[in-house]
């Protein structure tokens, strides 16, 4: 029976662990990708994750690719006289010394053209590519259509 509960609270906390995951890829560390249930597979997706560069030179995130969206794409919200947009973002600046949080209300990736739903406890990679660290593939975790962000998220601000 110990076993058991052992298992049970085990597989409770492993969604959590995973949009806790850090990768380095030359001097940037990305940490914490997570995303949002959807509602169906018509309806766009949306990937966050921190970005933070320890290096002395500036990169830049050039794009992101997933094989659960047809047309992933980075995003910036803007509010301009108090209507918000979400206009295509070319590239996001990643400077030197400093992080960079794609997350709800600013710089963020659009998963357009999903494949399936995103489902709550699911997870999916993501490939971002950097002009000057390269590539480097993440594990995002979907968390439920409320949430906020994972557990570990205030770790990489």
């Amino acid at each position: 029976m110990n076993h058991f509960l052992l298992a049970a609270a085990l597989a409770l906390t492993a969604p959590a662990a995973m949009a806790c995951e850090t990768v380095v890829v030359g001097d940037l560390t990305v940490e914490n990708a997570w995303s949002k249930a959807t509602i169906g597979a018509g309806r766009p997706g949306v990937f966050y994750v921190v970005i933070t560069n320890t290096g002395s030179t500036d990169d830049a995130l050039l794009g992101i690719a997933s094989p659960v969206a047809g047309m992933p794409m980075l995003h910036e919200t803007v509010i301009q006289d108090g209507v918000a947009s979400m206009p295509h973002a070319m590239s996001i600046p990643v400077p030197a010394g400093q992080s960079v949080q794609l997350s709800p209300g600013g710089y963020h990736g659009m998963l357009m053209g999903l494949t399936t739903a995103l489902k709550e406890g699911d997870s999916f990679p993501v490939t971002l590519s950097f002009e000057k660290a390269g590539e480097v593939t993440v594990n995002v975790e979907v968390l439920s259509l409320r949430a906020e962000g994972p557990d570990c998220a205030d770790a990489g601000q």
